[in-house]
C-alpha cells in the first residue's frame, strides 16, 4: 500500500498529525497504532484511569520498566504509557497544562529556533475550545475540549485553603498569566452534547470525528517493524498485522510519533542511532546518530497517601465501591458527579527555595489514595498528595533490550543521577508535608501510610525507596544543531530525507508541569511544517 504519508504511533502526537494532514483531500494518510480504538468504556470514562494506569491487566497499556535505578534503592520502576488510539492522552488523568513561558525560551535558547513562547502560544490557542472562552491565552476553536471540573470534592477546596495556610496563594489558572499558586486543574473533557462528561483524549477530540475521510487509512492492532531506507531517504514502514508482515511506502514522508521511548526504539531498530547500540544487537548501521535514544528526562514524583476520617473521598471498601457504584449510574445519565472526576482535582506550583525565579515543584492532589500507581490496593478511604520535580537536571536513555520489535526498549531514566535534585525534591516534600498537616485538611486527617521521623535524612530515604514517575518522559530525539540533535527545529531527522519525528521525544528540556497539552501542541505545529513541505 502507498499513501503520501505514513504516521508511526496513534498517540497524542499521532492522533493530531493523521486529522490535520487528511484535512487535504488530495493527500492520502496512513495511521499505524500497536493498539485498539481508544472508544471502549474504560477510556471514555474519566475514573477508569484507576483500572488503566495500573496495568493489572494491561488494558491500553505498554506497561512498561526501567532498568534497576541506583538512585531509587536499585528499584526498577514501573513505566505506564499508552496503548491506543490517543496514546497515554487515553489513560491519563486528563490534567490540561502547558508549563511555565521560560520553558520554550529555552528551548529556543538551547538550538530549537522558533519554539519560544511567543511562537507556540498560538498553537496552544489553535488546538483548544476552552470553556472559559476565548482570551488573550485559551481559544475556542480547537478540537481539544478543556474544561472546568463541575464538582470537585470538598476536600479538593480544603486543599487549596490548607495551601493559602502556608502562604501559596490561589491561582485559576495555570495556564494563564501567572503559574505560581494553588487551585483546580482545568482537564481534556466534553462538558456538553452527547458526549458529555467524557474524555477528550486526542483520538476523541481530532481522530474520531474524522475516520470516515477516504484519503485516511487507520490500521490498529498494527506494529511498526521498522523502517525501510533507500540510501539516506525513508520510503517506509515494515508493519506485523494480523500474523501477517506488510510494508507501506510513503511517497512523501515517514513520521515517528511513537514517544519518548517508541520513536528511539524504532530509529535504532532501523539502523538509525548510536553505533555502539546497534553493533551490540547485530544491527547494521544505516545512518549513525549518537543522540538517539539520548537526554531522557522525566519527572520523579513522590506520594505522601493519608486514610480519611470521612466518606466524601474515594474507598474500596463495602460503603466506598457502592458509592462508586452509584456514581457511575449517575454519570451514565447526567455526565456529572464522582465518575467525571480525574481524581486529581488539586495542583499547585510552588517554589522550594524562595531564591528561584520561578517554581521549580508541582503537587497533584488526588482524592483517593494512589500507591504505587494503583498496584498497591488500599480499601480505605484516603487522599494523597503527590509532589514533583519540574526541571531535574538528571538525565538518562533509552536504547534497545533486542533487536526484536516485540521486545520493550530498554529504558534508564537515571533518576536522582544529579544530586540536585535530591535536595530539590526533599525540600518540596517538606512543604507538602506542612500543607497537609494544616488546619484545614483536619476534619478529613488520619493515619498517614507511610511514616517517617521528619528528619531530613528519613525524608531523603523514604524518596530513595518509594519514588516513582508520574509520566512525563521526553527528549529522547531531541531537536536542535548540534552533534547530539537528532531532528532540526523543522522536526526532519538529521541525515535522512522524507524522516520526522513529532511527538515528546523532540523537547530538548522538560517542560515546568504535565506534557500531554505540550505535545499536541507540537503535533499542531509539525502538521503545518509538513504542509509547508
Amino acid at each position: 500500500m502507498e499513501f503520501d504519508y505514513v504516521i508511526i504511533g496513534g498517540g497524542s502526537a499521532g492522533c493530531v498529525l493523521a486529522a490535520r494532514l487528511s484535512e487535504d483531500p488530495a493527500i492520502k494518510v496512513c495511521l499505524i497504532e500497536a493498539g485498539g480504538t481508544g472508544r471502549s468504556f474504560m477510556v471514555r470514562a474519566p475514573a477508569m484511569v484507576a483500572g488503566m494506569i495500573s496495568g493489572r491487566p494491561k488494558i491500553n497499556n505498554w506497561a512498561f520498566w526501567s532498568t534497576p535505578q541506583q538512585g531509587l534503592n536499585n528499584r526498577r520502576l514501573f513505566q505506564p504509557r499508552g496503548r491506543c488510539l490517543g496514546g497515554s492522552s487515553a489513560i491519563n488523568a486528563m490534567l490540561y497544562i502547558r508549563g511555565h513561558p521560560s520553558d520554550y525560551d529555552a528551548w529556543a535558547e538551547a538550538g530549537a529556533e522558533g519554539w519560544d513562547w511567543h511562537s507556540v502560544l498560538p498553537w496552544f490557542r489553535k488546538s483548544e475550545t476552552n470553556a472559559r472562552g476565548a482570551s488573550e491565552w485559551h481559544g475556542t476553536e480547537g478540537p481539544l475540549h478543556v474544561a472546568d471540573q463541575r464538582r470537585p470534592a470538598p476536600i479538593t477546596r480544603a486543599f487549596i485553603s490548607a495551601c493559602a495556610e502556608r502562604g501559596l496563594r490561589a491561582n485559576d489558572d495555570f495556564n494563564g498569566p501567572e503559574q505560581e499558586g494553588a487551585g483546580l486543574f482545568q482537564v481534556t473533557q466534553f462538558r456538553s452534547g452527547p458526549h458529555k462528561g467524557t474524555r477528550c483524549s486526542a483520538a476523541a477530540a481530532y481522530l474520531h470525528p474524522v475516520m470516515t475521510r477516504p484519503n485516511l487509512t487507520v490500521l490498529t492492532r498494527s506494529l511498526a517493524a521498522g523502517l525501510t531506507l533507500e540510501g539516506k531517504r525513508a520510503t517506509g514502514v515494515v508493519i506485523h498485522r494480523r500474523g501477517r508482515r506488510s510494508h507501506l511506502r510513503a511517497r512523501r514522508e515517514v513520521i515517528l510519533a511513537a514517544g519518548a521511548f517508541g520513536s528511539p526504539q524504532l530509529l535504532m531498530l532501523s539502523g538509525i542511532g548510536p553505533a555502539d547500540e546497534l553493533r551490540a544487537h547485530g544491527i547494521t548501521l544505516r545512518h549513525e546518530l549518537p543522540g538517539v535514544g539520548q537526554n531522557l528526562q522525566d519527572h520523579l514524583d513522590y506520594t505522601i497517601s493519608c486514610t480519611s476520617r470521612r466518606a466524601d473521598v474515594v474507598g474500596l471498601n463495602p460503603a466506598g465501591l457502592a458509592r462508586l457504584f452509584r456514581a457511575g449510574l449517575d454519570w451514565r445519565r447526567t455526565g456529572e458527579g464522582l465518575f467525571a472526576s480525574p481524581m486529581a482535582e488539586g495542583c499547585a506550583f510552588l517554589r522550594t527555595d524562595r531564591a528561584c525565579d520561578r517554581p521549580d515543584a508541582q503537587l497533584h492532589f488526588v482524592i483517593g489514595i494512589v500507591d504505587s500507581h494503583m498496584r498497591n490496593l488500599h480499601l480505605s478511604n484516603g487522599y494523597s498528595c503527590h509532589i514533583c520535580l519540574l526541571r531535574p537536571f538528571s538525565r538518562g536513555s533509552v536504547g534497545l533490550s533486542s533487536a526484536q520489535p516485540q521486545a520493550p526498549p530498554r529504558i534508564d531514566p537515571a533518576y536522582l543521577s544529579d544530586p540536585r535534585d535530591l535536595g530539590t525534591l526533599a525540600r518540596g516534600a517538606q512543604i507538602m508535608e506542612t500543607i497537609l498537616d494544616s488546619p484545614a485538611l483536619a476534619p478529613w486527617r488520619g493515619r498517614r501510610l507511610h511514616p517517617h521521623d521528619g528528619s531530613d535524612a528519613a525524608r531523603e530515604a523514604d524518596i530513595r525507596a518509594r519514588a516513582e514517575t508520574i509520566y512525563h518522559p521526553v527528549g529522547t530525539c531531541r531537536m536542535g544543531r548540534d552533534a547530539m540533535a537528532v531532528t532540526d527545529p523543522a522536526l526532519r531527522v538529521h541525515g535522512i530525507a522524507g524522516l520526522r519525528v513529532i511527538d515528546a521525544s523532540v523537547m530538548p528540556k522538560l517542560i515546568s508541569g504535565n506534557t500531554n497539552a505540550p505535545t499536541i501542541m507540537i503535533a499542531e505545529r509539525g502538521a503545518e511544517f509538513l504542509r509547508k513541505g
